[in-house]
């Protein structure tokens, strides 16, 4: 064999040993040691009969006598792993990674032979299967003994052995009746008896009269065992499998005793058929009970596709009392049926009436068997909703869609999403997942690998015990193997094990002062035999504390039952809680290295606030035992007692280090401040998931410590990482269980009015009330709140506030705060949110909140099912209320289920959390049937394929792009030809078949999203296009375009539809995910750069390309009417969330006029920095360019008004649910989303929302953002920075367009242009005065002429494309743009259209492939505009001939505007809010005027009444939002009162001209109301002093 061929073996061999847990330093140490006691165990043969039973012994039948070991038989040179590991199971080499109960079968033929097992005398004939393991013939007693005696095969014909199928055994499997024995005759077992004999017989086994043959020894002599080894064959002891052996044994601090081990030292790693984890098992009974009450014939809750989402009553905005135009496909009709029917007609109406037309008679016709369809998705609409009560109907209203529908019948739609009767049958399991998961639970070390170390183990300490010579060397082996076991187990030396070692001499491998320092003492065999016996009780404890601490699917021997331990209550218990803390294990070399002085600090918390002050161990360096660890060796005690302890109360213990000084002087170390750093942490509950008390040895992992580590922890140990510092605690143990019982609620819970408190009383509850949050509670606010909380019912929502003031969750404690939430009005469901954050564990609290929410729609849940994911964190045990709630849920309705399946997927990368993520997501998976699941596979598998592409894509070249993104496609393309159809993890309703290679593309941004356009599988459907991202956390965006559809449908719910574009986005995995592509949509870069470059300091390429799109004068006012209010909702939005790095890319504007924001990678006010400098320096985008949309031009008018009311009423809507939104970014503080991470993050928003100021306050704050937000220069700045900065994306692909033309038109589609004249111009005077160009269009095979009318500009713009394309030796010269002078009259026009008549004619004469480019055609192709009017003489745009302020226009000569006033009358204040006026008058001059308000409140004989705002500059339209204030105004004077409103133009040496005035009455004035109106202004012209 060559070397490489033998390097290549070994590589394989270790492979595969390593996947059974073991390291190659462990093995090449195991069998080191193997091979050398081989050798030892020969020699002791061949000394002869000094070591050996009594004769008789060997004479025993074979039927009686220990089995024979199994022997090694030569293997064939191609296969080394079959030789096996020397002295082990050459089983182990085949046996798979994670399958840790592989039978060894005797029928499997690998390499060597098997030997009848060791049977029970009374059931011996009775056995199936032992005539063939007879029949395979014994080994031959001439045959040498095996080198190790390997661990007892366990046959497939067992009785007493669960038989396993061919499919691995689920360990997590809560199935007590699978694993009940098979018998093999017609009478019961009698488990009481069986036990009986064999512990009858396990006694027999260890007499000294039983014989131990070694059938290998040719002279028929055993080799002599010690007694105080285990035994070669460990006895069996069944017990019942419905009986858990863990709940009923406790752990105990100290070892067992070796009395107390019912078979000497047996090792015996048992199989573990049912979930070790109780909690899990306990979890796995539940979902049985969950899923059995919804079987799958309840076809309202397993329908097996997709409903289409219905919006609440309080939403219908659209289609309320109107006629609804809809269009039914149907196979009953060859053309689609189009008709209109009212809103409110319910769906099986609608389906009747559309029978009507295929059916004479309907008498035989069942509507419930017909569905209607959405066309171009997979949603189906519910029979008994209204039309109008969809979102897919709404959303059509909203922007003008068609409302497709197709009437399909029931038997014919598909349903493999249903869950089936093979489904309900399927015991629950957590297993499902784990090909769903990319980040499994962790395996454990497997029983195999364990078992092979105990055998080394054992091997060594006999040899230690027979040596008599050498015995530093045996000594240095039996530690060594101690050691390696030490390794499997965790790298956990416990303080027996130390303790058994220190009475060895010092090794090489172990150096410690406290070691045995006389070997004389070992010469005593009794010496060696009470070590021995210490350290293997100490290894024994050690692998079950391992096997109970990782929940590993086998376990030593099975403890015998024990009565069950008497329960005390926990309020009854004064005991101080005390536990002890031996060590921490695995500290990292490096820390050795690079910190000092260890210590732990102890902390007890309820809900993240601390019961008592901390408590601190010593301080220690690190030590060397077998490992790198740091001792304490100490008790902590906390001064609480059990009976103060909350029952969701959590042990806190950190790891803090002193890092070594750096090397230099003394004073320079001196001079060095060294702070302490925390290491590590872990969290534990004091009470079980069964409200019991805490007690025995524990390994806890610690979580590195991490700065911002996020506001929740895990209360789960760190074992999913391989190298954490693990814990040891050990808290006392006692005779009975300390459980927590849930007290019931009081009897006395008094509600009073909040009107019999005082006045001052009243006014500071008010203030702590409307804090709306309880993270900015003071001390002072929480006493007043629990000293008042009867007072406080009237304020439903203010509850979590009240219970977050409660001074304590002690047991005694409880009835009050659950009498308090059992009184307590029923929150809506949106504010039960803030009971399931952090600070509120309690379970009784959160099964509360869980009742009330309850009540909440399938479509409302949806809104919050992200906050509701994070919430299970808080959660202090795996079933939860919420748990359950969420889970039947998802039973119910298949969008829930795939939407939670998503969410929950992207919580598996949170490392805290995965472990009880990972069997949240089993539980889902358990919960849905085989259909939704290999759904859910299918999806996994698309997601995964459009990861790896987009990243090639990514790593790639900008050159190679488009190319490699076609290769990769390839990939999704063989995807569609395995799976026929696949649902979009967008959204469950979007069902594809297929992609379109060649409509993919990618986007020239950092991120190099893809544009993917997907085949639907609805042939009525359009292509569905979505973005695919990889490499951008998409969470920030998921949760900050869930925040704006929230506040959407507040504004609706109130009535105000501000119209916005609400898109979905969702991610699928930290670092990749999808959205939503909105149509007919352009950034505003791209509208800006068709001005130019500059384009984004220009007013009017916004308005400009608008008008392109919409052409009609109501075509253009509606786009108008919907950029001003998406316009005001975006602003409102983007300025509470905070939403930064706003470039003029992250924008968009629908061809419809919606205006809506993308990409939302800078939130809550962390903005993108240039430098030293933000970038967004303004409080949220609103440029000229969109004022100059709303005021139709470069004036403000009355439009702006109405936009500066929208934007203030929709921000005050909102900051009315401010407790909303703070709740639901609360609960989003533990995401791991880098820019919400802690309190002050969600402090940005309440400062937004300004909870604490009254609406007027709150309109004048907001007006004054819009003014500075429309004064700012920073934000075009940075718009035309960006548009530098794109420019080298710029795609060679990407054709210039023209400014003013909606569309390409090109040769094909217009025809061949003969000829082209410039005939006439004509003066127009919109947008600005001049000249236009008509131009007349002759076209091959068309009759006559066709008239264009185009602008100078508009011509130059026409050469400035063309020259992006073509040489300019291509093209004919330009006429010159400059005019000297003043010459722009008729002349020049009459010059220009004789130039541009020589232009045009080059121009159609030129190249050809200059003559027939896109653009000439484009821009001689007729627009709306020249078609208008019916002749070109009087073509004039008439949008902009129309006055701006179309609302309101004054009357001259009588009236000189209107102001608009708020006026409240409260607490003997009047308060006059001037808002706006509109319809001044322009000064003699012809100028704007510089407009301000002065009041008098009248009479005021002292002149002392007077009160004036700042002056609005240049404008007859000006806004103010002011508030003036008028103090101690009796009620009783106010009839008499009136108030003289003045206008007046701010001029030039004090001199200000009057511009209307107007007298108003209070008498009419309701105190308490505010009156909020026009006035009408009065003409009067002259000039007085200010």
């Amino acid at each position: 064999m060559s070397a490489a061929q033998t390097q290549n073996d070994r590589e394989q061999r270790w492979g595969c040993l390593e996947s059974l847990g073991l390291s190659q330093r462990e093995l090449v140490l195991a069998e080191a040691l193997q091979m050398e006691y081989d050798a030892l165990a020969r020699h002791r043969q061949d000394k002869g009969p000094a070591n050996t039973l009594p004769p008789e012994t060997s004479k025993s039948s074979p039927a009686k006598s220990e089995p024979s070991m199994p022997r090694r038989v030569p293997s064939p040179p191609r296969n080394n792993l079959q030789q096996g590991v020397s002295g082990s199971d050459p089983m182990l080499n085949h046996v798979q990674p994670g399958v840790s109960n592989l039978s060894r079968s005797s029928g499997e033929s690998h390499g060597f032979s098997k030997e009848p097992r060791y049977i029970l005398d009374e059931l011996e004939s009775d056995l199936e299967g032992t005539a063939q393991l007879l029949s395979k013939g014994l080994p031959s007693l001439d045959e040498p003994p095996p080198p190790v005696p390997p661990r007892n095969p366990i046959p497939q014909n067992d009785p007493f052995i669960v038989h396993r199928s061919s499919t691995p055994r689920d360990v997590n499997l809560f199935t007590p009746e699978v694993d009940q024995p098979k018998l093999y005759f017609g009478d019961t077992l009698n488990y009481d008896n069986l036990n009986d004999s064999l512990s009858k017989l396990n006694g027999d086994w260890l007499s000294p009269n039983r014989s131990r043959r070694v059938h290998g020894d040719k002279s028929g002599k055993a080799v002599a065992r010690s007694n105080t080894l285990p035994p070669q064959i460990p006895p069996r002891t069944y017990f019942p499998a419905q009986k858990s052996t863990r709940s009923q044994r406790r752990v105990s601090v100290d070892p067992v005793s070796l009395g107390s081990r019912p078979n000497g030292f047996g090792y015996e790693l048992f199989q573990v058929s049912e979930e070790r984890d109780e909690e899990v098992a306990a979890f796995c009974h539940i979902l049985d009970l969950l899923r059995s009450a919804y079987p799958c014939n309840d076809y309202s809750k397993n329908a097996g596709f997709v409903w289409s989402p219905c919006v609440a009553q309080d939403e219908l905005q659209q289609g309320l009392g109107v006629s609804i135009k809809v269009t039914v496909y149907s196979d009953h009709f060859r053309e689609p049926l189009t008709f209109s029917c009212d809103g409110l007609s319910t769906i099986d109406l609608l389906i009747y009436q559309t029978l009507c037309y295929a059916h004479d008679d309907l008498d035989m016709i069942d509507v419930d068997d017909y569905l209607m369809k959405i066309c171009g998705q997979a949603e189906f609409l519910k029979n008994n909703q209204t039309l109008a009560s969809f979102e897919y109907i709404q959303q059509c209203l909203k922007f003008d869609w068609d409302i497709q529908l197709l009437l399909t019948k029931r038997s014919s739609v598909n349903m493999e999403l249903a869950r089936t009767t093979e489904d309900d049958d399927t015991p629950s399991t957590m297993n499902h997942s784990i090909l769903l998961q990319e980040r499994p639970i962790k395996q454990t070390v497997t029983r195999e690998t364990l078992t092979l170390l105990l055998d080394t183990f054992h091997n060594e300490a006999e040899s230690f015990l027979l040596s008599e010579v050498e015995l530093p060397l045996h000594v240095e082996r039996l530690v060594q193997s101690v050691k390696a076991l030490c390794t499997s187990l965790a790298a956990v030396e416990t303080p027996d094990i130390t303790a058994a070692l220190n009475q060895l001499p010092a090794c090489p491998c172990r150096l410690q002062p406290k070691v045995q320092k006389d070997v004389s003492v070992l010469a005593k065999r009794e010496n060696r035999v009470a070590i021995v016996e210490k350290l293997t009780a100490a290894i024994l404890d050690l692998v079950e504390l391992y096997c109970s601490t990782f929940n590993a699917n086998f376990h030593t021997m099975p403890h015998s039952s024990r009565s069950t331990a008497p329960i005390q209550e926990a309020g009854m218990v004064t005991n101080v809680l005390s536990f002890s803390v031996y060590a921490a294990h695995r500290i990292p070399i490096t820390w050795a290295a690079s910190y000092e002085n260890f210590f732990l600090s102890c902390s007890l918390t309820h809900g993240g606030v601390e019961l008592c002050a901390p408590q601190h161990t010593s301080k220690q360096a690190v030590s060397k035992y077998l490992f790198h660890l740091v001792v304490w060796d100490q008790r902590v005690c906390f001064p609480i007692q059990f009976n103060q302890l909350p029952r969701e109360s959590q042990l806190t213990v950190t790891l803090y280090a002193t890092p070594v000084s750096p090397p230099g002087g003394a004073e320079e170390k001196s001079k060095q401040k060294r702070t302490i750093e925390a290491l590590g942490w872990v969290t534990m509950p004091l009470f079980n998931f069964r409200h019991v008390l805490t007690c025995g040895r524990k390994l806890l992992g610690l979580w590195p410590s991490t700065p911002g580590g996020g506001n929740a922890r895990s209360s789960m140990p760190n074992f999913s990482q391989p190298d954490s510092v693990i814990l040891q605690v050990d808290f006392p143990t006692s005779s009975f269980e300390v459980r927590f019982s849930t007290p019931a609620p009081a009897e006395f819970s008094p509600q009073y009015e909040f009107s019999r408190l005082d006045q001052l009383s009243q006014r500071q509850l008010h203030d702590v009330l409307h804090k709306k949050s309880l993270f900015w509670l003071t001390p002072e606010d929480r006493r007043l709140l629990w000293e008042k909380r009867y007072f406080c019912h009237v304020e439903a929502s203010r509850l979590p506030l009240v219970l977050a003031s409660a001074p304590s969750w002690e047991w005694a404690c409880l009835p009050d705060i659950y009498a308090l939430l059992r009184q307590w009005g029923c929150m809506n469901h949106l504010d039960t949110l803030g009971l399931l954050n952090a600070t509120f564990p309690d379970q009784e609290c959160r099964r509360t909140a869980v009742q009330w929410m309850d009540s909440i729609s399938d479509p409302e849940l949806l809104d919050f099912l992200p906050q509701l994911v994070q919430a299970l964190k808080y959660e202090c045990y795996l079933d939860s209320h919420l748990v359950r709630f969420l889970l039947r849920r998802a039973i119910g309705d298949v969008r829930i289920a795939h939407y939670l399946f998503w969410l929950l997927k992207d919580t598996l990368q949170d490392s805290q959390f995965s472990v009880r993520y990972q069997y949240l997501l089993a539980a889902l998976l358990c919960c849905s049937g085989r259909g939704l699941r290999d759904e859910f596979d299918s999806q996994c598998w698309l997601v995964n394929i459009l990861a790896k592409v987009a990243q090639r894509v990514r790593d790639s070249s900008p050159s190679s792009r488009q190319a490699i993104l076609r290769e990769g496609l390839e990939e999704v393309k063989q995807f569609f030809s395995i799976n026929s159809t696949c649902r979009l993890p967008l959204n469950p309703g979007l069902l594809v078949k297929g992609i379109n290679i060649q409509s993919c593309s990618y986007f020239n941004s950092n991120a190099v999203p893809l544009k993917l356009s997907f085949q639907n599988q609805d042939p009525l459907g359009d292509n569905i296009n979505v973005i695919f991202k990889s490499g951008d956390d998409l969470r920030q965006d998921m949760l900050t375009l869930q925040i704006i559809r929230i506040m959407n449908k507040i504004w609706i719910q109130e009535g105000l539809d501000m119209r916005m574009v609400i898109f979905r986005c969702f991610s699928t995995g930290r670092g990749r995910g999808m959205v939503e592509m909105i149509p007919n949509a352009e950034t505003l870069r791209k509208i800006q750069v068709e001005h130019g470059v500059t384009g984004s300091f220009k007013d009017r390429p916004l308005a400009d390309w608008l008008q392109k799109h919409n052409p009609t004068e109501d075509e253009y006012e509606k786009a108008v009417e919907n950029f001003i209010y998406s316009c005001a909702g975006c602003c409102v939005a983007t300025y509470i969330l905070g939403i930064c790095d706003r470039h003029n890319d992250n924008i968009m504007l629908k061809t419809s006029g919606h205006m809506f924001h993308i990409d939302f990678g800078k939130f809550l006010g962390h903005a993108q920095m240039f430098g030293n400098i933000k970038r967004d320096r303004a409080p949220f985008v609103f440029t000229s360019d969109m004022a100059y949309v709303i005021n139709g031009g470069d004036k403000p008018s009355s439009r702006f008004h109405d936009f500066v009311d929208l934007c203030c009423e929709a921000y005050n809507l909102i900051r009315k649910h401010a407790h909303l939104f703070l709740n639901l970014l609360g609960l989003m503080l533990s995401s791991g989303i880098p820019e919400l991470s802690d309190v002050d993050d969600l402090k940005y928003v309440y400062d937004a929302l300004r909870p604490h100021e009254s609406e007027a306050d709150a309109t004048m704050h907001f007006t004054r953002l819009i003014e500075s937000s429309l004064g700012s220069v920073a934000t075009k700045l940075n718009f035309f920075i960006h548009n530098l900065a794109q420019m080298k994306f710029a795609s060679s692909e990407e054709r210039p367009v023209l400014s003013f033309a909606p569309r390409v038109y090109t040769l094909k589609s217009d025809g061949v242009i003969r000829s082209l004249f410039v005939w006439r111009h004509i003066k127009t005077y919109t947008p600005s005065k001049g000249y236009s160009y008509v131009v007349k269009v002759e076209r091959e095979g068309q009759q006559g002429s066709t008239l264009v009318q185009r602008t100078f500009e508009e011509f130059h713009e026409l050469h400035s494309k063309l020259q992006l394309i073509f040489p300019s030796s291509k093209l004919p010269s330009f006429p010159s743009r400059f005019v000297i002078g003043r010459s722009r009259g008729e002349g020049l026009a009459d010059r220009r259209k004789e130039e541009l008549n020589g232009y045009v004619w080059h121009l159609i004469h030129a190249a050809q492939d200059v003559a027939q480019s896109d653009l000439i055609y484009t821009f001689f192709h007729s627009l709306p505009r020249d078609e208008r009017a019916g002749s070109v003489g009087t073509v004039v745009n008439a949008l902009h001939n129309k006055p701006a302020d179309v609302s309101w226009a004054p009357v001259p000569g009588t009236v000189a505007g209107e102001v608009k006033l708020s006026i409240l009358y409260k607490s003997d204040k009047l308060f006059i809010m001037v808002m706006h006026i509109r319809g001044l008058q322009s000064l003699q001059d012809g100028t704007d005027p510089d407009p301000y308000v002065k009041l008098y409140l009248l009479p005021d004989p002292q002149k002392t009444s007077k009160r004036k705002t700042k002056a609005a500059r240049r404008t007859c339209n000006p806004t103010y939002n002011e508030m003036l204030v008028y103090n101690k105004i009796p009620r009783g004077d106010l009839q008499q009162r009136t108030i003289h409103l003045r206008v007046l133009s701010e001029g030039a040496f004090w001199e200000n001209t009057l511009l209307g005035e107007t007298i108003i009455q209070l008498k009419d004035l309701t105190p308490g109301h505010r009156w909020v109106g026009w006035h009408q202004l009065g003409a009067r012209g002259s000039d007085i002093n200010r």
